[in-house]
Parts: C-alpha cells; sequence; structure tokens
C-alpha cells in the first residue's frame, strides 16, 4: 500500500481548532502564524475509518446508539496483537474522549481533599482534573538528565504517602519518554507500599520509534494493583474529534467506582460515527499506522538534525513517542512571556508554551511534526532566521 503523507490538506474552513482557532489562541494579529501546537495531525486518516464512516451517514438515521460486540472484539484484538495484553469485555468501561476520563478517574477513586499526583511538565488537564474537582495537586516533577527525562521515584515514594491516586502519562506528553519495564514496575512496586491507585493514560501507546516498545502497565500488575488503563485511537489515527475511548479496568470495585462516576457527569459516549471510526481504525488501521509510524522517524530525524545544526540557544529532547518534540529554550536567555512572543511575533510559528504544562516546563516549548515534512521544513526554517543576527 502506498500512504502520501507529504500531501498537504487544507484545513482552513473546516472548524478546525488547530488552524481555524489561531486568532483565539495566539490573537487576532497572529491568525496567520504557522500552526504546530494542538496535538492533532494534518494527515489524512485512514481510508477504512473513511470509508466506515460513508457508510455509516448513508443510513439516514443517527439516532442513540448501543456499544456493538465487534467494537470491543476491535479494541482486544488490537491489545492482544500490537501490546500482547489479552482483556476481557467486562473490563471495558467506553469513554466520550481520555479528558473525561481523567475526570471522572478523580471523582471515582478519590474523596474531595484527597491527594493525587502529577508528573510534570505534563499534559495541563492533568492539572485541572485535580483541581476542579476539589482534591489536592501533588507535583512528582519529572528530572531531565542529559537528552532524557526520568522519574524521581524517591521523591514518588514521599509523595504518596500522603496520595490516593496518581496520574500516569505513558508515553509521556509532552516530554516523549517511553517508560521501560524497569520504570513502571517500581511504580507499582510504590503504588502497593501505599495502597496508591493508578490511572495510566495510554492514549499515545501506538506512537513509538523504531528501537522502543511501549509497556502497558497493567499488562505488567500484579491482581491486587489497581490500574485503570486510558487508551483511544484518536492520536494513533488522527480522529480526535470523533471523542470515543475506553477505560479499561480489571478491578470490579474501581470500575463500579468509575461507572458511577460517568453516571454523576452524564456523559454519554455513544456517537454513532465515533463507534464506527473506532472500530474500523482498530480493524484494518495496522498497515497506514506502520507507515506512519516510518514517516513520523523520518521527520524527527529530520528536525533533531536541523535545530541542532540551525538553531542556537535551542536544543530539542529527542522523543521516544508521541509526535511531539520538547523544545528546551533555556539557551536563549528568554523568559515565558518573551519567549512565547518570540516564536509568535518573529519566527510566526505557533506552538505550546511549555509553562503550560507546569513550572518544569519553564523556558520549554512543544513543537507538533504531525504534519507533512515540508510543513515541519518551513517551521524550522523560520526559527532559524528569527535566530540569526540582524
Amino acid at each position: 500500500m502506498n500512504f502520501d503523507f507529504d500531501r498537504p490538506i487544507p484545513r482552513e474552513g473546516t472548524g478546525s481548532v488547530k488552524w481555524d482557532g489561531r486568532a483565539g489562541v495566539f490573537g487576532p494579529h497572529n491568525a496567520d502564524v504557522l500552526p504546530l501546537w494542538v496535538a492533532d495531525m494534518d494527515f489524512a486518516a485512514p481510508e477504512a475509518v473513511t470509508r466506515a464512516l460513508i457508510e455509516r451517514a448513508a443510513h439516514p438515521i443517527y439516532g442513540y446508539s448501543l456499544f456493538p460486540d465487534s467494537l470491543f472484539d476491535a479494541l482486544a484484538g488490537w491489545m492482544h496483537q500490537r501490546h500482547g495484553w489479552p482483556i476481557e469485555r467486562e473490563w471495558v468501561i467506553w469513554a466520550p474522549g481520555v479528558v473525561p476520563s481523567l475526570h471522572a478517574a478523580v471523582l471515582g477513586l478519590t474523596r474531595p481533599g484527597e491527594g493525587v499526583i502529577v508528573q510534570s511538565p505534563v499534559y495541563p488537564p492533568f492539572f485541572s482534573a485535580v483541581r476542579v474537582t476539589g482534591r489536592r495537586l501533588i507535583e512528582n516533577p519529572l528530572r531531565l538528565e542529559g537528552d532524557r527525562y526520568v522519574m524521581d521515584l524517591a521523591h514518588l515514594e514521599h509523595c504518596a504517602k500522603e496520595a490516593r491516586l496518581l496520574i500516569l502519562c505513558s508515553p509521556h506528553n509532552p516530554v516523549g519518554r517511553v517508560w521501560t519495564e524497569e520504570e513502571l514496575q517500581a511504580v507499582l512496586a510504590i503504588a502497593r507500599r501505599h495502597g496508591l491507585a493508578i490511572l495510566s493514560d495510554e492514549i499515545h501507546h501506538d506512537l513509538v520509534y523504531p528501537g522502543e516498545t511501549h509497556q502497558v502497565l497493567a499488562r505488567l500488575a500484579g491482581p491486587d494493583d489497581r490500574v485503570v488503563t486510558a487508551v483511544a485511537p484518536s492520536k494513533s489515527f488522527n480522529i480526535p474529534g470523533l471523542g470515543l475511548s475506553a477505560l479499561i479496568c480489571p478491578g470490579p470495585e474501581d470500575r463500579a467506582a468509575l461507572v458511577h462516576a460517568f453516571d454523576q457527569l452524564h456523559v454519554s459516549a455513544s456517537n454513532p460515527f465515533g463507534i464506527a471510526a473506532f472500530e474500523a481504525a482498530y480493524r484494518e488501521g495496522g498497515p497506514w499506522l506502520d507507515a506512519l509510524l516510518a514517516y513520523l522517524a523520518g521527520t524527527r530525524a529530520f528536525a533533531l538534525g536541523f535545530i541542532a545544526r540551525e538553531c542556537p540557544g535551542i536544543r530539542a529532547i529527542p522523543p521516544q513517542g508521541t509526535y511531539l518534540l520538547w523544545l528546551d529554550c533555556r539557551g536563549l536567555g528568554l523568559d515565558d512571556p518573551t519567549l512565547k512572543s518570540f516564536f509568535l511575533e518573529k519566527a510566526r510559528i505557533g506552538l505550546n508554551p511549555g509553562i503550560s504544562f507546569g513550572a518544569p516546563g519553564s523556558g520549554f516549548m512543544r513543537l507538533n511534526l504531525g504534519a507533512p515534512r515540508a510543513t515541519v521544513a518551513e517551521a524550522l526554517q523560520r526559527l532559524a532566521q528569527a535566530l540569526r543576527p540582524i
């Protein structure tokens, strides 16, 4: 099969947050910046997904929908074949996205005032899911050692004494780590010692580069460990706007608590188009994903090389997974507002400021590599030009 990831697909006028939302995010005078920020890709979804949506749309009634057995079969087949984890039907809770699942997990697995650990810098909804539900945020910052981040396990042990839940990002957004089995076993051991539940957000589980292997935390866990896994095809197959995800929870008590939390939120995941796309992606999207990963690996190599050669003062942290690139811009000597202004006003590219991922992100920026390579090259050329002395 031939997949053309170099083909530019205009997205303006489609209601795209990434493209049509630039004025609202970056200001009206920056409505024309080149956007490489929010984590969706500028690639067409697999043909199997588009075909499934067209076939469903051809039936002119779009009513309330059940979750068919074939949906679970597609998920279970994918998790078993790609990640070596056989799952049971009763473990699965269908959810309207991973972010609502974060909120449901905090509501269901903790009580008001109890501690929830997040490992910053991390995806911003991790913080808000704790704060808006009235829980106590406990940060266990990652440590940058050389060109990769590691967990501060001694500090995590200390944090666990005062917490009920750890929200783990695996692979990690934004720093791009793919955690090793040794690291994850250490996290499980800490959780056991302190009665800690873990929500493992594994939405980027398929997006790992050659030489790396994603380890499903729950597959490593013992029968008494409390691990809930959040997965979705949304990042892997570029269908985040369709919203359907799954929480996989082997423990019956935690599962009942999660179901109760979703009942309180009164949200539904039964969108007929989300169901059709989810099943088609996991059933037929494998060859497309393999081609995507090869393409992203080439873009990653290009970007790392270009930044090292042409962008003094900026160091790219090589990602092991995700299509996101974490840029260490502290060498520029700019505070966070000035750094954001530099990228927008001088380089004319719209990225995510690192400070939005928590205090340890100060001095960093996040760049989305999920675009035709020519687009990434244009953004990096703009950055290099902006860094040149006048």
